[in-house]
Protein backbone atom coordinates (compact mmCIF):
# COMPACT_ATOMS: atom_id res chain seq x y z
CA UNK A 1 0.00 0.00 0.00
CA UNK A 2 1.40 3.33 -1.04
CA UNK A 3 1.73 6.04 1.58
CA UNK A 4 0.52 8.72 -0.82
CA UNK A 5 -1.83 9.30 -3.75
CA UNK A 6 -1.21 11.06 -7.05
CA UNK A 7 -4.15 12.90 -8.56
CA UNK A 8 -4.12 14.52 -11.98
CA UNK A 9 -6.82 16.83 -13.33
CA UNK A 10 -7.23 18.41 -16.74
CA UNK A 11 -8.57 21.88 -15.97
CA UNK A 12 -9.57 24.64 -18.39
CA UNK A 13 -7.38 27.64 -17.49
CA UNK A 14 -7.09 30.65 -19.78
CA UNK A 15 -4.63 32.82 -17.85
CA UNK A 16 -2.22 32.98 -14.93
CA UNK A 17 -5.09 34.22 -12.73
CA UNK A 18 -6.88 30.91 -13.38
CA UNK A 19 -3.87 28.80 -12.48
CA UNK A 20 -3.19 31.10 -9.52
CA UNK A 21 -6.68 30.46 -8.13
CA UNK A 22 -6.06 26.72 -8.24
CA UNK A 23 -2.60 27.17 -6.69
CA UNK A 24 -4.18 29.09 -3.80
CA UNK A 25 -6.87 26.52 -2.97
CA UNK A 26 -4.45 23.59 -3.22
CA UNK A 27 -1.98 25.41 -0.99
CA UNK A 28 -4.63 25.68 1.73
CA UNK A 29 -5.95 22.11 1.42
CA UNK A 30 -4.92 19.88 4.31
CA UNK A 31 -3.24 16.65 3.23
CA UNK A 32 -1.60 18.00 0.07
CA UNK A 33 2.10 17.09 0.08
CA UNK A 34 2.93 18.87 -3.16
CA UNK A 35 1.24 20.14 -6.28
CA UNK A 36 2.06 21.54 -9.70
CA UNK A 37 -0.40 23.59 -11.72
CA UNK A 38 0.57 23.98 -15.38
CA UNK A 39 -1.18 26.59 -17.50
CA UNK A 40 0.61 25.25 -20.61
CA UNK A 41 -0.57 21.68 -20.06
CA UNK A 42 -3.96 22.74 -18.60
CA UNK A 43 -3.18 20.36 -15.77
CA UNK A 44 -3.06 20.16 -12.00
CA UNK A 45 -0.91 17.38 -10.53
CA UNK A 46 -1.31 16.74 -6.81
CA UNK A 47 0.59 14.42 -4.47
CA UNK A 48 -1.58 13.80 -1.42
CA UNK A 49 -1.35 12.04 1.91
CA UNK A 50 -3.33 8.76 2.19
CA UNK A 51 -6.18 10.44 4.08
CA UNK A 52 -6.95 12.98 1.34
CA UNK A 53 -9.38 11.46 -1.14
CA UNK A 54 -9.89 12.21 -4.82
CA UNK A 55 -13.37 13.69 -4.36
CA UNK A 56 -12.14 16.24 -1.82
CA UNK A 57 -9.43 17.47 -4.19
CA UNK A 58 -11.89 17.55 -7.11
CA UNK A 59 -14.44 19.52 -5.08
CA UNK A 60 -11.73 21.99 -4.00
CA UNK A 61 -10.63 22.62 -7.60
CA UNK A 62 -14.24 22.97 -8.79
CA UNK A 63 -14.86 25.63 -6.09
CA UNK A 64 -12.58 27.96 -8.07
CA UNK A 65 -15.20 27.93 -10.85
CA UNK A 66 -12.80 26.36 -13.34
CA UNK A 67 -14.04 23.56 -15.60
CA UNK A 68 -12.52 20.18 -14.78
CA UNK A 69 -12.41 18.11 -18.00
CA UNK A 70 -10.96 14.87 -16.67
CA UNK A 71 -9.38 13.35 -13.60
CA UNK A 72 -7.09 10.51 -12.58
CA UNK A 73 -6.27 8.92 -9.26
CA UNK A 74 -3.07 6.89 -9.08
CA UNK A 75 -3.07 6.46 -12.87
CA UNK A 76 -6.71 5.36 -13.19
CA UNK A 77 -9.33 7.51 -14.90
CA UNK A 78 -11.99 8.71 -12.46
CA UNK A 79 -15.33 10.45 -12.73
CA UNK A 80 -15.40 14.24 -12.49
CA UNK A 81 -19.04 14.25 -11.37
CA UNK A 82 -19.67 15.00 -7.72
CA UNK A 83 -22.55 13.69 -5.66
CA UNK A 84 -24.17 16.59 -3.81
Amino acid sequence: MSDEHTYKFNVTMSCSGCSGAINRVLGKLEGVKSYDVSLDKQEALIVAEPGLDYETVLRTIKKTGKKVNSGEADGENKSIELAD
